[in-house]
């Protein structure tokens, strides 16, 4: 076989892998959508079971006060069956909340429903795995050269990254809607605003450090979005809270929904875990980074707009950590810093990607 008809081979099998990563993507998507309707049913049909929500009100998260089962009064003789009462708060001020039952909220059809959402979520996420290596396949290489591929990467990290809290039997199921209803959005995105055509890199990508650099970023980043929907949701809890602390009322519908969640410092304690956990990974993300710009253009640091943005982000982050071992700042003000880090960790991707000219202007779009 000749040179030119080996190239002919080799450049219509990528054409026909880039195909096939096209399809498997539009796929997952379907399955996602699908998954997120399950989601919504799981919601749905647990707004309806108010026998699961008091029974879970009666039953406290580990370190809060056991409410008894029963109370037994006698008057005149007879014995009267009281109602027990449901502490939300402990006498001296401090939150003693257990944890919402989850969006099933103790109906059995709306946890089928649940569970059906996430057997579709793995199918899901496996499509998309498929699209994502197929597109690899494609460009024989680490598929991150552009925000198409960094995209599908993202979500496919995001959806693993939930996937494997849930294998460990963390209690997260409350994030699968809020998670898929990102995730489609994110598609959505990719596969019209920021597609690309399967291309070779640049010269400065072709380097191990793409492997080591952008997959550690990637990775950082679908973790710090688990964090960043933890610590909205938090958000909403305490004010939740604070309205029922005061004697509000809160609407029916927050009602129906917030209660659900779990408790708002379990919220606080989950998005600071996470965020704590990743934060010397982004760091190692930011060093590499500098080592990969040393061998590609000579100098480690150069105050490029990616490598500012990746450094103000850095600085946010332990600002939040900082404020989140910090008496006075713990709550609501650390939720708000770790708001602002993850918005700049979002304009690093977008904005300096779409909307600022640097050495890593490698969008595609």
């Amino acid at each position: 076989m000749t040179l030119a008809a080996t190239t002919e081979l080799a450049t219509a099998t990528n054409e026909h892998l880039a195909n096939i990563s096209n399809t498997l993507i539009y796929s997952a998507m379907a399955v996602y959508t699908l998954a997120f309707f399950a989601y919504i049913a799981e919601w749905l049909f647990g707004s309806r079971s108010k026998v699961g929500r008091t029974a879970a009100a009666l039953t406290s998260t580990p370190g809060a006060k056991k409410a008894p089962a029963v109370t037994v009064k006698n008057a005149g003789g007879t014995a009267v069956l009281e109602r027990p009462k449901v502490v939300v708060r402990a006498a001296t001020g401090s939150r003693d909340v257990p944890d919402g039952p989850g969006a099933h909220g103790g109906d059995e059809q709306g946890d089928l429903y649940g569970r059906i959402a996430i057997s579709l979520t793995v199918v899901a996420f496996l499509v998309e795995l498929a699209g994502v290596i197929a597109r690899a396949a494609s460009v024989q290489r680490a598929p991150w050269g552009n925000m198409y591929e960094f995209n599908i990467t993202f979500s496919t990290v995001a959806v693993g990254v939930y996937l494997t809290l849930l294998a460990l039997k963390k209690n997260v199921r409350w994030l699968g809607l809020f998670l898929i209803t990102t995730v489609l959005l994110d598609l959505g995105v990719a596969v019209t605003v920021l597609y690309t055509a399967s291309d070779q890199l640049v010269p400065a990508l072709h380097s191990y450090w793409l492997y080591i650099h952008v997959s550690t970023a990637i990775l950082c980043g679908a973790v710090f979005y688990v964090g960043a929907v933890g610590t909205i949701l938090y958000l909403f809890k305490d004010s939740y809270e604070n309205k029922l602390a005061s004697g509000g009322k809160p609407g029916r519908f927050a009602t129906s929904f917030l209660e659900r969640l779990p408790a708002s410092s379990s919220l606080d304690k989950f998005s600071y875990r996470v965020n704590a956990a990743v934060f010397p990974l982004w760091t190692f993300t930011i060093i590499a980074g500098a080592i990969w710009a040393g061998d590609a253009w000579g100098r480690y640091w150069g105050w490029d707009p990616k490598e500012t943005w990746a450094f103000i982000t850095w600085v946010a982050y332990a600002c939040y950590l900082h404020a989140r071992a910090t008496a006075g700042w713990k709550g609501r003000k650390a939720a708000y810093i770790a708001l602002i880090a993850f918005g700049c960790w979002l304009f690093n991707y977008y904005g300096v990607n779409i909307f600022v000219s640097g050495k890593h202007s490698y969008a595609g779009v």
